[in-house]
């Protein structure tokens, strides 16, 4: 039974506003790069991001980012960074799961349902791969063994896969906090014109509206073609009283 205090943690998680910049589906076109760095050195990865994670200040490194039992018991204190060095090479998978769960907390980042799915998968199809192999040890059959090491080295190509794209995710995060992708770029305000007091109106900004007399400041012609004069209509012909 986990302890009341993760039980808490993770309550809170569920109940976080904020996502992940790019999800597990789009890590490798995020960073692409780094996410074959990940894939093919993956220790060290975790170490660096850890240690990104902490602000580069290894003074607040705590084994397993104060997650596990031994976090705190380890002499953390004395060489922060040989304590490091063990827990992405011996416990590469906790390692990696802690500094998400530092981001998370820090950021109040909730994971997607689409990302708990593939972490899911990925635990469900290790242990289903566990236990086939120990099946496959007990009845000694040599079908059953081959198709348990199929499945082992599945398991094992997806472990490595959603870890690579998790602490991808994990730098694409960070990369945002630490402002890499530069400021929003902002739309130039439109002209603003200051109203006279003299002026019956104030001035339009851009094209006048339809459908409204256009009212001229005092002192200016009036716009449009000249008004002919109006002369009096003469008498209706024929006249009266003409012979028709």
């Amino acid at each position: 039974m986990a302890p009341k205090f993760d039980t808490e943690k993770m309550q809170e998680r569920q109940n976080f506003r904020n996502v992940w910049h790019t999800d597990l589906t789009h890590t490798i076109q995020g960073d692409t790069p780094y996410c074959c760095f990940a894939l093919w050195c993956a220790p060290c990865a975790s170490y660096l991001l850890r240690k990104r994670a902490l602000y580069n200040d290894m003074s607040r490194y705590i084994c397993c980012a104060g997650y596990m039992p031994c976090s705190g018991r380890c002499g953390e204190t004395k060489c922060p960074q040989l304590c490091l060095a063990t827990e992405v090479f011996c416990c590469f998978g906790t390692s990696v799961a802690s500094t998400r769960f530092l981001l998370q907390d820090e950021f109040q980042i909730q994971t997607t349902q689409c990302d708990n799915c593939i972490i899911g998968f990925m635990v469900c199809l290790s242990q289903v791969a566990c236990i086939f192999s120990i099946v496959a040890c007990i009845v000694g059959i040599d079908e059953l063994s081959e198709a348990s090491q199929l499945l082992s080295c599945f398991a094992d190509m997806v472990y490595c896969t959603v870890c690579a794209c998790m602490q991808t995710q994990h730098k694409v995060e960070m990369d945002k906090r630490d402002g890499k992708f530069g400021p929003q770029p902002m739309a130039v305000p439109p002209p603003q014109v200051m109203s006279r007091i003299d002026q019956a109106t104030p001035p339009v900004i851009g094209y006048p509206p339809q459908g409204y007399p256009q009212h001229p400041p005092p002192g200016y012609p009036p716009s449009g073609p000249p008004a002919y004069p109006q002369y009096p209509l003469g008498p209706a012909y024929p006249p009266q009283g003409y012979p028709k």
